[in-house]
């Protein structure tokens, strides 16, 4: 056995134990595939701040923030404090509430795309919901989005994620779903302005995340180019904002970038900690989802919302946390900013110093850490499929980094307003450490 799963085994005896449990519950242990790392996943029972403590005592700086959703860190006294107070009101009643109406008219003030919306409790179902408004509204069929991307796991999005690409992601997915939803690639605007002419006659969308999937910066004019060419072929333009809301800018990558998506899709950061999703955008096309309209229900686009849609948890702890962010913009944006640079800056630095090819991708408070086979360029969510080693990236970086006290995501994940200095010197001097342990391992190999 490596060294490395060694130490990791000897820290980590109760997760194990708990690993054990669940693979006789829950079919590889787990609900939810990502959640899954070799050997197995460690298990948390404490989290505060920018710290998380599995069963075993073990303390490590969050770099996955609850799919990163927590941008003041966990448990922030905002929120805590009105979700200790809702705590006494109730937890989901399925009715409306004042403070659903209260959230969704904040919402809309400060994103100007957002001129109506609704809610449900996934980016999974927001993606869907998007989708289905578009393909009401141009009764056309095709989907474009860009390959490499993530959308959730709808049928129609849960294609063209992972490499080898044209490979069916999952089974048990209707042959339509390769019909109808085809890839363009992330940072190419000669070939996406090829695609979106070509399927043009049939294009109901063209979905897409303004920061590509492992954090990936648009190339200038890229965006531009897709939303603009997106119109000309009478298609609905969807941003995908579900990780970007809100965490790029108080008005999301849209404000950052200067996009007016028609329709957009928003989660985590919004959900302060609680499930929710939404799909917003022009009125016109969000009428179509208007149960009052007197139209038949075949030219209504359903959105059912799912049980728990507009539950107490999400709509007031999400309020709270928006007028925060609303009242502290000056502060947080810039310092989210300047975090995410150094973190950057800093882990590329320390592994490169040993001698470790590594590439951090991000924007914002945003990164991510591939590890580059060979001098092919690397500049979208394809390429890093294809020529960065992505098993290693999500195995053994991983695991040393959790052996150092560091839980990552993609190799890194999302810093938050709780990340103190001292943690980024800390994230910064394990990854050249664990630098320093791979280079090691590599000579002892005579590699």
């Amino acid at each position: 056995m490596s060294e490395y799963l060694e130490t990791y085994r000897r820290r980590t005896p109760g997760s194990a134990a708990l690993y054990e449990r669940a693979r006789k519950v829950m079919p590889g242990g787990v609900s939810h595939n990502p959640r899954f790392y070799p050997p197995y996943p460690i298990y948390i029972d404490r989290a505060e701040g920018s710290k998380i403590r599995d069963v075993d005592g073990n303390e490590y700086i969050d770099l996955w923030m609850g799919h990163f959703t927590h941008i003041l860190g966990h448990k922030p006294e905002p929120v805590a404090s009105v979700l200790g107070e809702t705590a006494e009101v109730g937890s989901h009643w399925g009715i409306l509430t004042p403070w659903q109406v209260e959230f969704a008219e904040d919402i809309c003030r400060l994103v100007p795309s957002a001129e109506a919306l609704r809610f449900g409790v996934s980016g999974t179902e927001a993606t869907m919901h998007a989708l289905r408004i578009a393909r009401a509204h141009t009764g056309r069929r095709v989907v474009l989005k860009v390959r490499g991307g993530w959308h959730g796991s709808n049928n129609d999005l849960v294609t063209l994620v992972h490499h080898p690409m044209d490979v069916p992601e999952s089974a048990g997915l209707p042959p339509q779903t390769a019909e109808f939803t085809k890839g363009i690639n992330f940072n190419d605007p000669e070939g996406t302005v090829a695609a979106i002419q070509r399927y043009a006659p049939d294009l109901a969308a063209v979905v897409i995340e303004a920061v590509g999937q492992y954090f990936v910066p648009p190339v200038p004019g890229y965006l531009e180019t897709v939303q603009a060419e997106t119109r000309k072929a009478g298609a609905v333009f969807i941003l995908d904002e579900v990780i970007t809301g809100f965490r790029l800018a108080l008005g999301g990558a849209q404000a950052r970038y200067g996009l007016r998506p028609d329709l957009m899709t928003m989660g985590k950061v919004l959900g302060a900690g609680s499930a929710l999703g939404l799909v917003a955008g022009r009125r016109d096309l969000m009428a179509l989802t208007d149960p009052t309209s007197g139209r038949p229900k075949d030219q209504i686009a359903l959105i059912g919302g799912g049980t728990f849609s507009g539950m107490l948890p999400a709509m007031r702890g999400g309020r709270a946390l928006l007028r925060y962010l609303e009242a502290h913009q000056d502060e947080i944006y810039p310092a989210l900013e300047e975090k995410g640079r150094r973190v950057r800056e800093g882990v590329e630095a320390a592994m490169r110093a040993h001698g470790v090819a590594v590439k951090c991708f991000g924007v914002g408070s945003l990164y991510s850490v591939s590890f580059p086979r060979d001098d092919r360029p690397v500049n979208d969510c394809e390429s890093i499929e294809a020529y960065t080693d992505v098993a290693f990236r999500n195995g053994e970086f991983k695991a040393r980094m959790l052996n150092h006290g560091i839980f990552t995501q993609w190799g890194g994940g999302a810093v938050s307003m709780a990340h103190s200095d001292a943690d980024l010197d800390h994230i910064i001097h394990a990854s050249g450490e664990v630098a320093a342990e791979m280079a090691a391992g590599l000579k002892a190999a005579g590699r």
